[in-house]
């Protein structure tokens, strides 16, 4: 558990204060593991610093890797839980840690999917404190403790990088931190979209013979899931707009365009959402248009097998007429004793089955005739 002071600048504390600061807010950034150990000293920190603790329901929210992602709030704070959607290192935990992580499809044609972590990040917002909750070796917890250590001072210094504007407001860093959640969904994009190639190209190869197929409902299962996931991004975020806009009409110009901003930065993540739902959408229609065009082309060259089977069988059912009379048991059967019967049955045969030939050839019904 690792608490900032942030203020303009950043301070790293060295551990829960006795009493808020004068000016600016707290970030209390912890890991699920650390938070569960540490629950009764932040609630007692919380008693003093705030009109009240976190809700024991709420605290089971924190601390529960299932859960999807989902808002609600108290009068005091509002509670945020969103699920990130990154492209893991493929061992089920995302980035090293133990997350949970969607099924993933087995075999050579199945390995989409495989290594996306999904697990939940909590956010707890105060007026003055900002309390998160990570999944172990979560790298948004991690890049935001190294841009706010870039922030510092030099020892012996007061001034600070220019080019870093920290966070005014609890609000506004748990917007960031969201923010920066589905930036990384573009890369997950592209992800995706380079591993479901190959199962496209082997359900729709003219000369393959796709038999993957439970990879291929695992693929498509867990895409049902990432649109769930999305879904719940999505109304968490909406019902956390909502609420600013039920918030009263503030009369200080600088709080009111501190709101605005909020909402810019809320409706930013609001699109980014919408677009890596639509591109999950986009993949399953996909998927479903591949397996469709794969029946569609296993019946066409079916059709094809059968259509070139039934020609042979048509040329060649005269000829076995043909035979079959010429080999009945009768002494009277025309051309049976001539010299020349045999040469002429033969002859009549060759003519008929290159007639037959001739004619489904023109039909179209054999040959590459178009």
């Amino acid at each position: 558990m690792r608490v900032f002071h942030v203020q303009g600048h950043c301070a790293e504390l060295g551990a829960l204060p006795e009493r808020l600061p004068e000016q600016g807010y707290l970030w209390i950034a912890s890991e699920r593991p650390d938070f569960e150990a540490g629950v009764p000293a932040l609630q007692d920190a919380l008693q003093r610093w705030t009109p009240g603790p976190l809700a024991e329901l709420h605290v089971s929210d924190l601390l529960n890797p299932q859960l999807p992602s989902h808002y609600d709030d108290t009068s005091w704070y509002a509670l945020l839980v969103f699920r990130r959607l990154a492209a893991g290192n493929g061992n089920g935990n995302g980035n090293g840690a133990a997350t949970e992580a969607l099924p993933a499809a087995s075999g050579a044609s199945g390995r989409m999917l495989e290594s996306i972590d999904t697990s939940p990040i909590g956010f707890a917002v105060f007026d003055r404190v900002l309390l998160t909750v990570h999944p172990v070796g979560c790298p948004v917890r991690e890049f935001f403790i190294a841009r706010f250590l870039k922030a510092l001072p030099p020892e012996g210094s007061e001034a600070r990088p220019a080019s870093l504007r920290l966070p005014g407001s609890p609000a506004e860093q748990m917007l960031r931190m969201t923010n920066h959640i589905v930036d990384g969904y573009l890369e997950l994009r592209r992800v995706l979209t380079r591993q479901f190639g190959p199962m496209q190209q082997a359900l729709l190869g003219p000369r393959s013979r796709f038999d993957d197929w439970q990879a291929l409902l695992a693929a498509r299962n867990t895409l049902h899931q990432l649109e769930d996931i999305c879904e719940d991004q999505r109304s968490a975020i909406q019902e956390w707009i909502d609420a600013l806009d039920e918030l009263p009409h503030e009369s200080d110009p600088a709080k009111a365009r501190e709101r605005d901003l909020m909402r810019v930065r809320a409706r930013d993540v609001l699109e980014h959402i919408e677009r890596v739902l639509g591109h999950v959408r986009r993949l399953e229609n996909s998927a479903e248009t591949a397996v469709q065009m794969h029946f569609s082309a296993q019946s066409h060259r079916t059709n094809a097998i059968m259509r070139t089977l039934t020609v042979l069988t048509a040329i060649f059912l005269p000829l076995n007429l043909i035979t079959g009379i010429f080999g009945m048991n009768f002494e009277a059967l025309p051309l049976i004793h001539s010299a020349r019967g045999f040469w002429i049955a033969f002859a009549v045969m060759v003519a008929v089955g290159a007639g037959l030939g001739w004619f489904f050839w023109r039909k179209r019904y054999i040959g590459t005739h178009h």
